[in-house]
């Protein structure tokens, strides 16, 4: 039976302040960018007593190693009154692999505002894509474009509608870390595809080097969301990509974005 995505972001407590996961194994050479994020994100909500993440911020530092643990040391920043700060290093075979710093805050009323969601068709009128590999399975994903992961130089936006396969009920922060992997799913690709480059690209060398979330409202992440995403740089053989996630009701519920390494080897002589 395939592991839950609820026992795949599971963390054991070995210390304070230090907690061990895992990756699944057999899906693929390295660590899906996404589950260390998720994994990082719980670890410091481990320490963190009725504050919600509003942001985080992270680097991808070494390719992560599924057949090892993962080590995640968190340090407690700063308590405040409103907000509180943690940073969370990510450790395999000694080195450091991954860090993260997020901000959390106590619910707090105020004015509010946000972009539209976009116009465009409900995920029951499109089709689930047959390509998604086992690391992605228990996220349900349906492309709007239908060039999507198709070769040939597109258009530098793309949008999908994504939600958790799993039951998630209402807690907040279940939901956040599971929207957190979720987000780097396709992200690293928008960038790709006005390239006419994709994942089988002869010769492509492609990792994501840093990843931003800003968490706007809570959100179940059982309910379908649309994850509109577009690329507005490519340079240096970096690519820049921004993301609006949006609960299918319209709200705004996360902002994120990404630079990755999208470099093209030239073939050996």
């Amino acid at each position: 039976m395939a592991q839950s995505l609820i026992e795949m972001l599971s963390l054991e407590a070995i210390e304070v302040n230090l907690f061990r996961g895992r990756a699944p194994q057999g899906q693929g050479p390295r660590i899906f960018g996404g589950l260390v994020i998720a994994q990082a994100l719980l670890a410091a909500y481990r320490t963190v007593e009725t504050r919600l993440c509003h942001s985080l911020h992270c680097y991808f530092i070494r390719p992560g190693d599924p057949a090892a643990p993962i080590l995640y040391e968190v340090d407690r920043a700063r308590d405040g009154r409103s907000f509180t700060t943690r940073r969370v290093t990510a450790i395999q075979h000694g080195e450091q692999i991954f860090n993260l710093a997020a901000s959390f805050q106590d619910a707090e009323a105020g004015a509010e505002h946000q972009d539209p969601m976009p116009d465009l068709p409900d995920p029951e009128s499109l089709t689930a894509d047959p390509r998604q590999g086992d690391w992605s399975r228990p996220i349900e994903i349906k492309p709007v474009e239908s060039d999507w992961g198709a070769p040939g130089a597109a258009s530098s936006t793309q949008n999908i509608w994504m939600r958790a396969v799993e039951p998630l009920g209402d807690d907040p922060i279940l939901n956040q870390a599971v929207i957190a992997y979720a987000s780097d799913m396709s992200f690293l690709s928008t960038s790709m595809r006005p390239h006419g480059w994709h994942w089988q690209t002869p010769g492509l060398q492609s990792a994501s080097l840093d990843h931003a979330i800003w968490f706007h409202r809570p959100s179940r992440f059982n309910d379908w969301h649309l994850y509109a995403q577009n690329s507005p740089s490519g340079s240096g053989s970096r690519g820049m990509n921004l993301g609006a996630l949006y609960h299918r009701d319209g709200a705004r519920v996360a902002t994120t974005a990404q630079e990755g390494l999208i470099r093209l080897r030239p073939p050996r002589s």
